[in-house]
């Protein structure tokens, strides 16, 4: 452990900077991205459409803020962008949370704003991170990284269970509460410590964008092939967010029992990630990324057949195995490949980094009207339907990003290795 702790702050400054900015975010992330859908739910009486149309806004905000932050960065340094949209993401929890009974339209509106505040987290997170790391040190960046993720997307949503239950069945100074109290003392929290993350933010000493000019439309053929990657991607991240959700609250429990579950099946999968991330070389990303999507299609047909508590479980272990192994991969690749089209086209980093959540959208869009498309079509019943089989249609798609990716990669190493 001290041999690991010695290694890490050997690292740059920068590098500490961003991972520990991100330990502390990563606190929040699973609030948004497990309880925001679970309180959704709630308040509409377990309506999956709906929730998937909150999903969908979200995922429009996601796309609007990178335009908006490709603009706002003539202004602006990314650094202090990042930390806007760390602040502004628990802000805007904060107010979903105290809406009461909210009508679809503001639901949606909420899932919108929301998506713009992490908008700005995730894209600013991209581009310090491409500037701050190299090729040969991603797989360590994104290994621990994804550690940090994994861990509190264990101890989080069991805590978080935990008080929404406790909120629920009980008194504070003769006030009854209720499980909404619940909620909303979890998104004081979370703002609380995304003040904490922001200080940190602040010791690093990044460097700005000497272009200002994102916005093209046009790209090379190699960046073409990784906005179909990042597609592909996009396709089930709607999925891996609001599926558990949907599958736990159907067929297993409440809030307690979602966050238990997620929780217990993501323990081993912390462990292996960082040891992967840490031993692995760039050569390796390509049979850890035929794992992770292995596991996930593996996960989606087990649920689709069984359609039960058994098969929901199956799918949450499977789907917190899937997302770091996936991620571990993916994104070093993602940068590698922004590395080599920036010198072939002569462009900023953010220029792909921006041009990226689009073509993320696409997929995720594509994955959501999926779901709703089914959930309408089928009438009475249709929502049962589109969970069981939408997620599996999706996974088999998601099988075509291995021979795509591997075709990108040996592209940068072939044909543009200078």
């Amino acid at each position: 452990m001290f041999k690991e702790f010695k290694f890490f702050l050997s690292q740059p400054l920068n590098v500490k900077t961003l991972l520990i900015t991100n330990l502390l975010f990563a606190m929040v992330l699973p609030l948004i991205n497990i309880f925001a859908g679970a309180y959704v739910l709630r308040t509409t009486g377990n309506n999956f459409t709906i929730l998937i149309a909150f999903q969908l806004c979200m995922y429009i905000g996601i796309v609007l803020s990178a335009i908006g932050n490709g603009l706002l960065m003539k202004y602006f340094k990314s650094v202090q962008l990042y930390g806007f949209g760390i602040l502004i993401s628990s802000v805007s929890l904060i107010v979903l949370m105290f809406l009461k009974n909210p009508s679809t339209a503001v639901i949606c509106l909420a899932g919108l704003f929301i998506g713009l505040a992490t908008g700005f987290f995730w894209t600013n997170r991209y581009l310090l991170t491409l500037y701050s790391t190299t090729d040969d040190g991603r797989n360590y960046f994104f290994g621990l990284e994804s550690l940090f993720f994994t861990i509190w997307n264990i101890v989080i949503p069991v805590a978080a269970g935990l008080i929404i239950q406790f909120t629920g069945t009980h008194t504070l100074f003769g006030h009854e509460l209720s499980v909404d109290n619940g909620y909303q003392f979890l998104t004081i929290l979370a703002l609380i410590i995304s003040v904490a993350a922001c200080m940190v933010l602040s010791r690093g000493n990044f460097r700005t964008p000497e272009s200002k000019n994102y916005f093209h439309l046009r790209f090379h053929r190699l960046w073409q092939k990784m906005l179909t990657l990042a597609g592909l991607k996009g396709m089930v991240q709607g999925f891996i967010v609001t599926i558990p959700t949907i599958l736990i609250f159907k067929f297993i429990g409440n809030e307690g029992s979602l966050g238990l579950i997620q929780g217990l099946s993501g323990a081993l999968t912390a462990i292996v990630v960082y040891i992967l991330g840490r031993i692995s070389k760039p050569k390796h990303r390509m049979a850890i990324f035929g794992v992770g999507l292995l596991v996930f299609f593996i996960g989606a047909l087990v649920s689709s057949i069984l359609f039960s508590a058994a098969g929901a479980l199956t799918f949450i272990i499977c789907n917190v195995m899937f997302q770091p192994l996936h991620d571990l991969a993916y994104f070093p690749t993602m940068m590698k490949t922004i590395d080599a089209v920036k010198v072939l086209e002569g462009r900023e980093e953010y220029t792909y980094i921006m041009s990226h959540e689009v073509g993320l959208f696409a997929g995720r869009a594509f994955g959501m009207l999926l779901f709703i498309v089914i959930a309408f079509a089928f009438g009475e019943g249709g929502a049962d339907i589109a969970v069981r089989y939408a997620v599996l249609i999706v996974a088999a798609i998601q099988l075509l990003s291995l021979p795509l990716a591997k075709s990108i990669v040996k592209d940068i190493d072939t044909k543009y290795s200078k």
